[in-house]
């Protein structure tokens, strides 16, 4: 009988612990969305008076009013370019072989709890790799292809996971239909589960790339330069990017060099939004019509 009265009291503080915390975490959300509104307000309103043609044509320069971001963003272009070919590739092919073909083994359960580790190593560790794998010892220098295998390194492992989580939200139906008609395993895979995993395996691949277009500390490891007054013109030569010219005039004393960073910034967070609004595009076109 005692039980039977406690368990209306367990129920009711339960219910307050969740309500609680409900409302915990919906504060900390707006806060956090208060506070990133407010950065892009400022940043906007100090950036916009110096975007014009000059400064994405015009070289940095040590006068604020000559100074443009021509070489960091065609930088920021080659090396997110670059990563992207590498980067989607290698991490679709393996997500379909762990996914797909890998047996349950402990070496390959090792696998998977490295790989989710490494999605949580800080940028700057791959940095250290990239300067010691790439820079020196394949003697790549501070080149393009130097910072976009490094940076390619940094979101293997989240386009990894997400295309696995993307392909086994695939129902075990469409295999095993596929199967029953006659189908391979690769038949299968390449002409029902990618197609049907696509729209995650994208999403997955415009928050790798989002990560990696804004990375500093890779790039500022493996030497990527602070001024550079010319445009990349293949995958050997030196570059800067466009976060490392935003560090570059965040460090300066003068206030002039703050707003051009601040209009370098808005700059970088089009480029993304262009790059996500192309994916988000490619998106909904490879999910067909809705029935």
């Amino acid at each position: 009988m005692s039980g039977i009265l406690a368990a209306p009291k367990n129920l009711r503080r339960r219910r307050t612990q969740s309500a609680v915390f409900r409302w915990l975490c919906l504060s900390l959300t707006w806060l956090c969305l208060v506070l990133l509104a407010v950065l892009l307000v400022h940043a906007t309103r100090e950036g916009l008076p110096w975007l014009d043609w000059q400064f994405l044509t015009d070289f940095p320069s040590r006068f604020p009013e000559r100074a443009g971001i021509r070489s960091a963003l065609m930088g920021t272009l080659w090396v997110i370019g670059f990563t992207a070919l590498f980067s989607i590739p290698f991490g679709v092919a393996a997500a379909i072989y762990l996914e797909e073909y890998a047996e349950r083994t402990r070496v390959s359960s090792m696998i998977e709890v490295s790989i989710a580790n490494l999605a949580g190593v800080p940028s700057i560790v791959y940095g250290i790799l990239g300067l010691a794998l790439f820079v020196r010892w394949l003697a790549l220098g501070r080149s393009v292809l130097a910072g976009a295998l490094t940076l390619s390194l940094m979101v293997l492992p989240v386009i990894i996971i997400s295309s696995r989580e993307a392909m086994r939200a695939v129902p075990g139906s469409i295999r095993r239909a596929s199967y029953a008609l006659g189908a391979t395993k690769w038949q299968t895979v390449r002409h029902h589960v990618l197609p049907a995993a696509l729209p995650g395996i994208l999403t997955g691949t415009i928050l790798a790339l989002s990560r990696a277009i804004g990375e500093t500390a890779p790039l500022i490891m493996i030497g990527a330069l602070t001024y550079v007054a010319f445009v990349p013109q293949g995958p050997m030569d030196a570059f800067t990017a466009l976060p490392i010219q935003i560090f570059n005039w965040v460090s300066r004393p003068q206030e002039d060099f703050h707003a051009l960073a601040a209009a370098a910034i808005v700059v970088l967070l089009a480029v993304l939004l262009l790059m996500n609004a192309v994916a988000v595009i490619i998106r909904i076109r490879t999910q067909g019509p809705r029935s």
